[in-house]
């Protein structure tokens, strides 16, 4: 069985929380592309990229969940989903560079987030939730950290679905939130 997991901002495929699934869920095959920055790169590329694998589930966190949400028609679970990254000041500011967190493929260490770049997340959270199907609805789960900070889109995951729970935990997820959360709503949904 396959799973993809869709890293947040300023991450890669190589984050810690891959390296979690991978050892606490041995026998799943777990993919991890690195997120381009731009939306106007980063949606198609991760419909392709799910195409192509065809994956018994989708797992995303923040950016990530944002994401994932739109891969309709697959089974998927968002993590603290970040539904507003374009007004989201905390996180993303225009004008500026940040660093990786994690190393990339493509040895990048650094992005900037540019005016035009705020501009396409926005364009996208307009027509985000269009597209879904009853199938989404009864397969897309939403898990929210009741210590979370950093983002709050309980309401609006509750506006289009009905799954959202809530675990003990902050925004970036740890061992503990894997192993107590995420990794045990796996299982149920894939039935392992």
């Amino acid at each position: 069985m396959k799973l993809v997991y869709f890293h947040g901002f300023g991450s890669s495929g190589a984050s810690g929380t891959v390296e979690g699934l991978r050892r606490m869920l041995p026998q799943l095959e777990v993919y991890a592309p690195d997120i381009p920055v731009d939306p106007d790169d980063a949606l198609p590329y991760l419909r392709q990229f799910v195409a192509g694998l065809q994956p018994d589930i989708i797992v995303g966190t923040s950016m990530g969940a944002m994401y994932a949400q739109q891969m309709f028609g697959y089974r998927k679970i968002c993590v603290n989903p970040s539904f507003n990254m374009s007004v989201m000041s905390k996180v993303m500011k225009a004008n500026t560079t940040y660093k990786f967190q994690n190393g990339r493929r493509d040895g990048q260490k650094e992005f900037r987030i540019t005016g035009e770049i705020v501009k396409h997340f926005n364009q996208m959270e307009r027509s985000q939730f269009k597209g879904i199907t009853d199938f989404d609805r009864d397969n897309t789960y939403g898990l929210f950290g009741v210590d979370d900070t950093t983002v709050n889109c309980y309401d609006l995951f509750r506006k289009y679905y009905t799954k959202a729970f809530r675990f003990e935990g902050g925004h970036r997820l740890n061992d503990k939130s894997l192993k107590n959360a995420v990794v045990p709503l796996i299982v149920q949904i894939l039935g392992i």
